[in-house]
């Protein structure tokens, strides 16, 4: 499992390099073959042709309707409120202000989780204690969707006390919460011990590769919130660890997944290659869904400049009151 800073990844020996690194999941997944095991593509997409950075134009709203992301939902059971399957072109023509919320308000989930090993898989399947062994310091969404998320964490999380606690999974060196928030305890769960140390805000810190034991080092109902921000696309085994997240919730706590439109495609599982980003909204809503304990999932697009910055939505939850 990779967290947020292990996806952007600096060297001096390529010349493809940005401050934020990772590339547009959509738009890369066709030239995954040319990464390296752990380092090229550890840049924003761009081409190598001539020696000119080129950047990936992506659409923000291109899921469902590009056919290998409709037909791959299609073939695991996704259907619209009505019950007809997807077709291309035709999703969300008269969406309202936010399709991304109304993707999730009636998803039609199949009766049985409908990703297998295949949809797991990922393009390199070494270890990613590998790919994660040395700190990287650097953030791979650009200022304006961190800014964005952290202002959603302002209005979403509790009002600061002494008896709040929250969990960061798949945490690093930082955690995009709002400047100055107290609480009586906040945690992280993330992959290398160097990082972890140097995030500000974590009382404690446990480091664990969640895709090779998805569980948590805490009591149940310890926290009010849980989040994990733009690494949900590499978890291979997702229930389990959403099934924890439920059991660490108190009863009425809040699970927050936030996402991006870029990740490491030789990472990401391939499902989330494969899919773009209204489908990713589904993806994650499932995940929740299947997992169990929670109530309906919901969503929204919180990208703070469409069209001029990183995009940015978040999918969430609830733990029951009783």
């Amino acid at each position: 499992m990779l967290t947020r800073a292990a996806m952007t990844m600096t060297t001096t020996t390529t010349a493809l390099s940005t401050a934020s690194g990772a590339p547009r999941c959509a738009s890369v997944r066709a030239h995954a073959h040319r990464a390296t095991r752990a380092g090229a593509m550890e840049t924003r997409a761009t081409s190598e042709a001539g020696g000119v950075k080129h950047g990936w134009n992506t659409s923000r709203r291109s899921a469902f309707i590009g056919t290998g992301a409709s037909a791959m939902l299609r073939s695991i059971g996704f259907t619209t409120a009505a019950g007809a399957s997807m077709t291309p072109g035709t999703a969300f023509a008269s969406a309202k202000s936010d399709p991304y919320a109304d993707v999730l308000k009636e998803p039609g989930f199949p009766d049985k989780f409908p990703f297998g090993e295949k949809e797991m898989a990922r393009y390199d399947e070494s270890s990613d204690f590998i790919f994660y062994s040395q700190p990287r310091f650097v953030t791979h969404i650009d200022d304006q969707a961190i800014e964005a998320l952290t202002k959603y964490y302002s209005r979403a999380f509790p009002a600061p006390s002494n008896d709040v606690a929250l969990l960061d999974v798949c945490s690093s060196w930082i955690s995009h919460y709002p400047t100055g928030y107290k609480a009586g305890k906040i945690s992280g769960i993330g992959m290398n011990e160097d990082e972890l140390k140097r995030n500000p805000i974590l009382n404690d810190y446990a480091v664990r590769d969640l895709n090779e034991d998805p569980t948590f080092p805490y009591d149940d109902n310890t926290f009010d919130v849980v989040t994990n921000a733009v690494s949900v696309d590499y978890l291979t085994r997702p229930l389990e660890v959403m099934r924890e997240v439920n059991r660490v919730l108190k009863p009425g706590g809040l699970a927050i997944m936030s996402f991006s439109n870029r990740c490491f495609p030789t990472k990401a599982v391939s499902i989330w290659t494969g899919t773009g980003d209204l489908d990713h909204v589904w993806i994650v809503g499932a995940y929740y869904h299947f997992a169990g304990g929670f109530e309906p999932p919901s969503a929204e697009d919180i990208s703070p400049n469409p069209g001029k910055s990183d995009p940015m939505y978040v999918v969430i939850a609830r733990k029951p009151t009783a």
